[in-house]
């Protein structure tokens, strides 16, 4: 009779507890924004690995294309970079966080033997229960929102990872299309200074001009030669630069200059990616909040077994609950924390709304500025002294215009020229800043 009274209880407490061993194990959901994920250029391999978490994002090793454009260089960098693999894993973690935090506590099986080695006419008694803890007190919803919210985080870190990436590619890239300018100006600048010079020569051998004409060419061309060798270094210098990004040489790869670049229409500083992640880390900071807030809870726990009477031979169930009981911890110092830590992410979110808005201020100025020194220089001041500099040596080929005045022609459509090379990278780079300000 005694029996079937314990086993009665211990079957209604186990019938009242099955709602709440039923929300432990229910779905949760959470209200955390996600941003979308970005595409990374090299894909994943079809399919989940053995384990069932996703497959490892592998860079793409190998040469370089023959070729590149500006495009195809973002492109390779991407699928390349050891910083996007990096990233890419630590989403990987991220998500592998979240499927941990959704999972309920496990059970514990208790094994309990009793009068095994007293005196006395008692006999052993073994009882084997298991206990679980009822999840009454939100933890793991809290748990769930917390891992969303560094999830969302970690996917926008992966974001501003290959925006970076792309805004130095494009900025190294236009570098080494400069360099190359520069190094085809020296030559031809090198190659008018060697004739010039050989024609100072002839003149002053034929007593035409005097030596001192002659001396100033070779002055003229031993400066040429050293702005020469000064690209050459320069050229090989930015060519590397871009392959350090790019993962590989390019050396040899030929850069196709497009003339042509991509700038965005207005952006708005509060959905740059850099404000976004501020703001999803002050999100993530709300939910660890919530997170200790559920920690001070009390999450009851109750458990269900049976008992062996080796004397009798007997089986009884059993049934037990227990209760933690807050008298000196209430998890009141991690909560302060948690509080302290959103008041800070959200002084955070403020300085990066400030430094966008200034970011992309003096992007759009300096792409302005450059854009109407480009402009001004390709419409009037190059082609004016490409004609000058034709017409000055038209003039000293028929004797009416002197050495020096031909040099000085030369030297100026040298300075014009190289003056539009700087200009151009000037914008290209004001143009990469803006890019990155409107990645998303």
């Amino acid at each position: 009779m005694r029996s079937r009274c314990v086993a009665l209880c211990a079957t209604t407490l186990f019938t009242a507890a099955m709602p709440a061993f039923a929300q432990v194990g229910g779905p949760v959901t959470a209200p955390v924004a996600r941003p979308t994920t970005p595409q990374v250029p090299a894909p994943r391999p079809a399919g989940p690995t053995v384990s069932g978490l996703p497959a490892p994002f592998v860079a793409r090793s190998g040469p370089l294309p023959a070729r590149l454009t500006l495009e195809d260089a973002v492109a390779e960098a991407a699928a390349r970079a050891p910083a996007i693999v990096a990233a890419q894993a630590e989403v990987d973690a991220a998500g592998a966080r979240l499927g941990q935090a959704r999972l309920r506590p496990n059970p514990e099986l208790n094994v309990e033997v009793e009068n095994f080695a007293g005196g006395g006419p008692e006999r052993v008694e073994t009882t084997v229960s298991i206990n679980q803890r009822l999840d009454l007190g939100g933890r793991r919803r809290a748990r769930v929102s917390a891992a969303q919210a560094a999830l969302a985080a970690q996917e926008l870190r992966l974001s501003i990872a290959l925006a970076d990436l792309a805004r130095d590619v494009r900025i190294s890239f236009a570098t080494a299309v400069a360099a190359s300018a520069r190094l085809e100006l020296a030559q031809a600048n090198q190659g008018r200074a060697a004739e010039l010079a050989r024609i100072a020569e002839e003149l002053v051998a034929a007593g035409r001009e005097p030596p001192l004409r002659a001396l100033r060419a070779r002055t003229a061309l031993a400066q040429s030669d050293a702005a020469l060798r000064s690209a050459e270094a320069e050229l090989a210098a930015a060519r590397q630069s871009l392959g350090v990004l790019l993962g590989g040489a390019v050396d040899s790869t030929e850069l196709i200059d497009s003339g042509s670049l991509p700038i965005p229409a207005a952006v708005d500083p509060s959905e740059t990616l850099d404000v976004r992640l501020a703001e999803a880390e002050r999100l993530a900071a709300e939910t660890g909040v919530a997170q200790e807030r559920a920690a001070g809870r009390l999450d009851p726990s109750v458990g269900v077994g049976v008992r062996h009477i080796a004397e009798t031979g007997d089986k009884a169930l059993v049934a037990g609950f227990s209760v933690p009981l807050p008298l000196f911890d209430r998890n009141r110092g991690n909560i302060a924390a948690a509080r302290a830590g959103v008041r800070a992410a959200e002084a955070r979110r403020e300085a990066a709304l400030a430094q966008a808005a200034a970011t992309i201020a003096n992007a759009s100025t300096a792409l302005a500025a450059a854009d109407v020194r480009v402009r001004a220089l390709e419409s009037a001041a190059v082609p004016e002294a490409r004609e000058a500099l034709r017409l000055t040596e038209l003039s000293y080929q028929a004797g009416r215009s002197s050495l020096l005045e031909l040099l000085d022609a030369q030297e100026a459509f040298a300075a014009v020229q190289s003056e539009l090379i700087e200009a151009r990278l000037a914008r290209a780079t004001a143009a990469a800043s803006l890019t990155r300000s409107a990645a998303q």
